[in-house]
Formats: C-alpha cells, structure tokens, sequence
C-alpha cells in the first residue's frame, strides 16, 4: 500500500494539490469576516430563509439586472442546502461556492494539458487559482460564481465528444442551460459558439435518443421559469421579447461600438493578470498576441485549441452589438469566460515550452504573476473591518451585536440607511442572528427605543445628510458606536 501511495505521488500531483490548496485557502480565509454581505446576498439569503423556515417555495430566482426579467431558481436551490446546515449563516453557502471554483481549477488543468501539454495545464491552474481578482470574484456570494466551474463542465463536455463520447451531448446541453440560468448575460453566446460546433461535428452527431435526452437537459433548466411564465400571464415573456425586439437591445453601430468595448475588454482580461500593473500586463499580453501569430497553424490544426477560441471569442463579438440594460457592460457580466481566457493565454504561452526561450519566458511571467498576486490576496485576506470605510459581514455583525446588547432584552424598533435605499442586509441579519442567537426580533411597531444604522456613502453624502436630519425629528441620539463604516445609535422616540 505504501509503495503504491508512493507511486502515486509524483511532482505533478503533488505541486497541483499544493496549488489547489493554496487556492482554497486563499478563497475562504476569513470569509466570516471579510465576505461581502450587501444587497443582492441579503436579498436572496431572504428568500431562502423563508424556504427553508415558512416553507415558501418559488419558482424563479435573482433578477438579470433587466426590469421584469429574472433566472430561475437554481441558484438558489444550489445554496438552500449550506444555509439549513449553517442554521442561515451566509459563510455556509460562500464556503461551497468556493470549493466549486476549486474543482472547476481541476478541470481548467485537465483541460490545459489536453488542449497545450502539462505546461499549459499547470501555468493555467496558477493563473485561475491565484489571480487576485478571480480570487476575489471567487469569493462572491453571488449567482455568478458557479458559472467557474460551469464553465469548465462545458468546455470538457465539448473534449469528450471529440473523443466519441456520445453521452456527454446530454452534459453539454444541460450545462448550456445551467449558464444561462448562473451567468449575467453573455453566457447567451454560448449558444451560437455551441452552434458552430454541432455544424462542424454533424457526421458525429448521435442517435436521436442522445439528442432529446440532450434536448430535454437544456429544456429542465428553464422548466421553473416557463410554469412561473404560465402562472402569471406570460410576464416573462413580454419582458424578455420587449427587451430584444422593442427597446435597442441589439444595435448595429459597429464602429462606436467598437470604440467603447476594445478598451474594455483589455482592461477586463489584463486584470486578470495584473490588476494595478498595466506595463505588465500590456507586455505579457502583447507577447501572447505575438505567440499567437507565429504559432497559428499549429495552434488552428489543434481541433481543442479551436473550440477554445470560438467559445472565447463568440462573447467578444456579440457585445459589440448589445446596447440593452442602458448600455452598461461589467465586468461580472464575463464571469463565465474568466477561465476560457486563462486557458487560451496559457495553451499560447505553453506551446512555446519547448524552446529554451519560452522556458524563461514563462518562468519570468510565473514569478512575476506569483508576486505581484499574491501579495494583494495576502494583503486583502489579512485586512481589517475596521477601517474607516469597511463595510463586511464581519463589521455588519458586530453592529448588530451592538444593538443587541445594548437593548438588554428591552423591545426596540430599527431603521437604517443603506446605499442603495433597500437595507436587505440588514433585515436578513436581525431575522437570522434575532432567531439563532438573541431569540429576539426587532419591533415593528413604533416602541420608544429605537436603534438607527446607518453606512458611509461617499458618492452621496446629501442623501446621507437627508437621512440624519430626518431622524433628528424622530428620536435623540443617546449611545454611538462605530465599526468600520458603519454607524449604529440607540434613542429615544421624541413624543
């Protein structure tokens, strides 16, 4: 047995589960201190809370950001599970979405080594598994996180049916269905890319029995939505059809366009990289554009390469063209295609391995990459929620806390003020720490004690200042306490 565990342990195994570990631990650390618990995290910790508690069940999930329209529920079926095993702790479900991103980092290697050879699948899990910002958006509590490993489920779906492996049309059709139901909004591309490859793979197709099961996987994910749809007057559907065909969703103004998107999509993609280092990242990624050219028909005779880069550049194209959600593109929005850049970059970069040169090149890049980010994960993961404009679960908490106990089991009413207006964070937080831990929830009706909390708002500090003059005529101000940028006060009613 030993021998064979010895075996088993070879360099490459075991600098992968060094980097895999690295990458976990840098996802979770402190997390129920510094993870990010604001509007959209209070919002659906809500709605599943009433799941779980009242047994309120649902048929759709978060909004798109697009009035009237919104996903289905998976999301929030995915996380229902972590937040009834941490009794409505929000570290639960974030803990699990990290580990996700940590198995899509398995795949992002598998699939670097069959696309570019070992040295592109390791130089790919370095960049996925320690860039500070997809560490960062690793972190997030959000719908799009699991698109990571969504992402990676896809494109390794693709892999297998080049190898004949007709079963895994029903992985790509359901796993298509799932990003659109995680991803933001260019996930839709997926669907024209996905096109593309069936017309090059119509000789391989399967029988029809693998196409409807395939057929019936894509049509599951979006079954809670359709019966919602139906239930309420086909809501859905004049929104979704308003959006694409009556409000300029989609516009051909290809040259403006252009001009806005190009610097875009660098700064998107160079961040990933080198988030504050702009010389780094323009010469590393002009070295790649470089490689990409000299090393062209070896790269486009490589029939994984090529699904790669459709899939990569399917998103790049159809943005030019989408002006919906008044025009406003973010960065989030390209969450599922985080890990398709890094593997193109590291398949160009591996390809050169071979030569002496390309050894140095990306021992260079490596070391440069390692510091750069690792020092910033360090830095963040190390911070306080102290700080003068820190605003966490952990400083979120601590107010509570505050309010709690300073209350002595007394009844008090709440009121807070928090960017922007709706303060589900908070209303989440005084429903699972006033159940779990105090057994006490605030009063809805007007008692005279009552708690203000209120947080720092640097773009809008007259909203702020609106907000504090109006509670002056409704209570005075008897106790403060400050954590991190938030405010908490107790008064007293004025009669």
């Amino acid at each position: 047995m030993l021998k064979r565990i010895k075996s088993l342990l070879t360099p490459e195994i075991i600098f992968l589960f060094i980097i895999l570990l690295i990458s976990f631990v840098v996802r979770v650390y402190r997390i129920d201190q510094l993870l990010g618990f604001y509007y959209d995290q209070g919002r659906d910790a809500s709605v599943i809370w009433d799941l779980i508690y009242h047994h309120r069940f649902f048929l759709i999930g978060p909004t798109t950001g697009i009035a009237g329209i919104f996903r289905g529920p998976w999301y929030y079926w995915l996380i229902t599970p972590f937040y009834w095993l941490g009794h409505g702790n929000p570290v639960y479900p974030s803990v699990f979405l990290s580990f996700t991103v940590v198995l899509a980092l398995v795949l992002l290697y598998k699939v670097g080594v069959r696309a570019g050879g070992k040295a592109s699948g390791f130089l790919a899990i370095i960049i996925g598994g320690l860039s500070y910002d997809i560490v960062m958006a690793s972190r997030w509590l959000s719908n799009p996180t699991p698109m990571f490993l969504i992402s990676m489920l896809f494109l390794y779906s693709l892999f297998m049916i080049l190898d004949g492996k007709k079963w895994a049309w029903i992985v790509t059709g359901f796993s298509a269905g799932l990003a659109m139901q995680f991803g933001s909004a260019t996930e839709v591309f997926y669907f024209p890319a996905l096109a593309i490859f069936i017309l090059w793979q119509w000789k391989n197709l399967p029988n029809w029995k693998i196409i409807l099961f395939s057929l019936v996987a894509l049509a599951i994910t979006v079954v809670p939505q359709v019966l919602f749809d139906f239930k309420h007057g086909h809501i859905l559907a004049k929104n979704i059809y308003a959006f694409i065909f009556t409000k300029g969703t989609f516009k051909i103004s290809f040259w403006q366009m252009v001009q806005i998107r190009l610097p875009f999509y660098y700064n998107l993609f160079a961040s990933k990289l080198f988030s504050d280092n702009h010389l780094l990242a323009s010469i590393f990624l002009s070295i790649s554009a470089l490689l990409l050219v000299l090393q062209s028909k070896t790269l486009f005779k490589n029939r994984n390469f090529v699904i790669i880069f459709i899939f990569f550049v399917a998103p790049l194209i159809g943005m030019l063209f989408f002006q919906g959600n008044e025009g406003n593109v973010y960065d989030y929005y390209f969450t599922g295609y985080y890990l398709i850049f890094v593997l193109l970059f590291a398949i160009v970069y591996g390809l050169a391995w071979k030569h002496t040169w390309g050894k140095v090149l990306i021992i260079i890049f490596a070391l440069l990459f390692i510091n750069e980010n690792l020092y910033k994960v360090k830095n963040y993961i190390n911070s306080g929620v102290d700080g003068p404009s820190a605003i966490a679960l952990g400083s979120e908490k601590l107010a509570i806390d505050w309010i709690y106990k300073d209350a002595k089991g007394r009844d008090f009413s709440v009121d807070e003020y928090v960017p922007p207006v709706i303060p589900y964070a908070y209303i989440y937080l005084y429903t699972w720490l006033g159940t779990t831990k105090y057994h006490q929830l605030p009063d809805e009706k007007r008692v005279p004690l009552l708690y203000t909390l209120y947080e720092i708002d640097p773009p809008h500090p007259e909203r702020l200042e609106a907000w504090l003059t109006r509670q002056k005529g409704i209570g005075k101000v008897e106790a403060s306490d400050s954590f991190g940028g938030i405010t908490a006060q107790r008064r007293i009613r004025i009669k």
